[in-house]
C-alpha cells in the first residue's frame, strides 16, 4: 500500500511519517512525502530525531507533489492543517484522502529538551499509528473500510 503525506512546506511532519511508515511499514506500507509549497530543505531537527531513533534518513527531501505524480498513492494523509484545506492535484485522482493532523514540533517554544521530545513524540504516534495499521492489516483489507480506518487512527 503506498501512502503519500502532505504538509505544505514538506520539512517536518511529512518528513517524519515518510521516514517512519518507510521504516516500520514492513514493506507492506511504503511512504513518500511531499508539499504543496516546499522549502526545499528537510528541517535540521527534523534528520536528527529520525537519527536518535535509529530511523534512516537516506533520500528524504523536501519536494513538491508535482514531483510525483507518476507514483499513484492509494492514499494520501494530510498532516497540517493548511495543506488539509488546499485543492488537491487532479492526479491523486481515486487516491482516499484523510487528514492526521499533527502538531508542528518545529514550531514548539522550549528549551532544547522540550522540543526534543515533541520530536520524539510524533516519532512515537506515527509509529504507533503505521502498527495499527499492519495489525489491522489494512493493506489486504477492502478498500471500502479504508476510510474508517485511517480516519480513526487520525483522531487519536
Amino acid at each position: 500500500m503506498k501512502l503519500l503525506f502532505i504538509c505544505t512546506h514538506n520539512r517536518c511532519r511529512s518528513i517524519l511519517a515518510e521516514a517512519v511508515t518507510n521504516h516500520f511499514g514492513q514493506s507492506v506500507l511504503v511512504a513518500k512525502s511531499a508539499g504543496s509549497q516546499p522549502v526545499g530543505e528537510v528541517h535540521p531537527l527534523s534528520l536528527k530525531s529520525l537519527s536518535e531513533a535509529n530511523i534512516s534518513t537516506t533520500g528524504l527531501t523536501s519536494q513538491s507533489w508535482n514531483d510525483l505524480e507518476s507514483w499513484q498513492p492509494d492514499v494520501v494523509i494530510t498532516v497540517c492543517d493548511s495543506a488539509a484545506g488546499e485543492s488537491c492535484p487532479l492526479w491523486f485522482g481515486d487516491s482516499l484522502k484523510v487528514h492526521w493532523g499533527l502538531v508542528d514540533p518545529s514550531r514548539m517554544e522550549g528549551s532544547e529538551a522540550e522540543i526534543a521530545k515533541a520530536f520524539q513524540q510524533t516519532i512515537e504516534l506515527l509509529k504507533a499509528r503505521i502498527e495499527q495499521l499492519l495489525i489491522l492489516e489494512v493493506a489486504s483489507s477492502d478498500k471500502k473500510h479504508w476510510t474508517a480506518i485511517f480516519q480513526q487512527l487520525g483522531e487519536h
